[in-house]
């Protein structure tokens, strides 16, 4: 019952809070009014849990059963939105009928841990086989694709939350070390002259691969570390970058004399990589990226480049919010910034400032104590399923869920930059509320069969 109790209590907390960010003491209305968007919102709530208890009354096999004809339903409705679907704020997301909006890539979240927890339960089930790697990564690759045509980036960047999934299942560690070391590579290139961070690599670089008995400590170590410097100190001049470059062809001649060809291959695609995702990187921001992505990542890694009343504006409004509500916060229905809608999109993306706001840092710090406990017990159930489904399900399903949670409420702080994601079962929308409900009450279900009542 504890995974329930917690579904019910962030369900609760997500209806309360749409409630004061949308009261007016100067009219009366309804909650269930469904002309009004807390009558809507009471209609979802309900909606959820009515599908929530019929989910626990089904036959658990459909769902292993059936789990690569969702998934090509999920691919389906990604690719009829691009064709059939209503473009809103500059993406074309949602299917729109009868005043009913319904954003297929959530379903595809769905569809997609069903089939990559489907794909991992077979004979073939270790991520360290290269045939079973390919086709779990190709799995999450093609909805990643769809969404990224629509476009919605920050969707199609859920689906990394499966790699959380693939290390359980045995993906290499060294893996996961190379992506995020490519990843820091990428953020500096954009904060960092590309020409100074070019020196750092090959710098660095000559000194990681150094070995003492080929190179000695001076030669291998000393000398690139002075270098190094020396183009850090100097990064416009084109003399600075001399001495590295003379170490790096006699680095490469020491190679070929000593006849250790393929650790120079080797040692030259990692720093060839390296200094590709900084050129990259560059190249990607400065030709690909649209002016107000371009301002999105700004508002992220450079603020002071941004205007205040302009792409700062939110993340500005969003700390004020959640810092005017102090230690115990200004009270329920009582915050100023809640109620003169300072904050734009506050009943979605950044519904964790009315909680700053009206419940102060207590309030938020039981609110991220909750999601935490979710998680945690998400992977507790996991790992206690004797059925391999029901395992990789509830890993994948403990993965959307912090990465929904982490990246909104890093959003809202601006430690991540705003990539319209919302917080799990709390921000205000029907289609995330529902398929967020369904994968839950699977789990549960398949814990319930499996293994026991929770």
């Amino acid at each position: 019952m504890v995974l329930t109790w917690l579904y019910l209590t962030l369900v609760l907390l997500g209806w309360v809070l749409y409630y004061s960010v949308t009261y007016d003491p100067d009219r009366t209305t309804s909650v269930f009014d469904l002309s009004q968007g807390i009558g809507k919102e009471t209609l979802w709530v309900g909606l959820a849990l009515v599908t929530f208890f019929v989910i626990q009354m089904m036959d658990v096999r459909i769902w292993s059963g059936f789990a690569f004809v969702l998934y090509g339903i999920g691919l389906l409705l990604l690719l009829g939105v691009l064709f059939l679907g209503t473009n809103i704020k500059g993406a074309t997301s949602w299917y729109s009928f009868a005043g009913i909006s319904f954003q297929p890539s959530e379903f595809a979240k769905f569809g997609t841990a069903l089939a990559v927890s489907s794909l991992l339960a077979g004979p073939s089930e270790d991520m360290r086989q290269s045939r079973t790697r390919w086709l779990a990564l190709a799995i999450i690759a093609l909805p990643m694709l769809l969404i990224l045509l629509q476009p919605d980036a920050g969707s199609a960047l859920v689906f990394t939350s499966f790699f959380i999934l693939f290390y359980r299942k045995g993906l290499p560690a060294q893996l996961y070390v190379i992506g995020f070391v490519l990843i820091a590579l990428f953020i500096l290139s954009l904060v960092w002259d590309t020409y100074a961070l070019s020196l750092v690599i090959l710098g660095l670089g000559l000194m990681v691969t150094a070995n003492r008995q080929d190179t000695g400590l001076l030669t291998g170590y000393v000398l690139p570390a002075g270098a190094l410097l020396l183009g850090l100190f100097f990064p416009h001049s084109k003399w600075a970058a001399l001495p590295l470059a003379a170490l790096v062809l006699w680095r490469i001649w020491s190679y070929l004399a000593t006849g250790h060809i393929k650790r120079l291959m080797a040692h030259s695609v990692i720093v060839g990589l390296a200094l590709g995702v900084v050129f990259g990187a560059r190249f990607f921001y400065d030709h690909v990226l649209e002016p107000h992505q371009q301002e999105r990542i700004n508002v992220w890694l450079n603020p002071s480049k941004c205007d205040p009343r302009g792409s700062l504006y939110n993340v500005l409004q969003s700390k004020m919010a959640i810092g005017s509500g102090g230690l115990m916060g200004r009270g329920m229905l009582k915050g100023e910034l809640t109620r003169l809608n300072y904050v734009p999109e506050q009943s979605t993306d950044f519904i964790f400032c009315t909680i700053g706001e009206e419940h102060g840092f207590i309030g938020t710090s039981i609110t991220i104590l909750v999601y935490l406990f979710f998680v945690l017990r998400l992977l507790s159930l996991a790992e206690r399923q004797r059925f391999s489904f029901a395992k990789n399900y509830g890993y994948a399903l403990a993965g959307i869920l912090f990465f929904h949670f982490l990246i909104n409420i890093g959003m809202t702080m601006g430690l991540f930059p705003i990539i319209g994601i919302p917080l799990p079962l709390v921000s205000y929308g029907g289609t995330s509320l529902l398929m967020f409900t369904i994968m839950i009450a699977v789990m549960i279900k398949l814990d319930a069969s499996y293994h026991r009542a929770v």
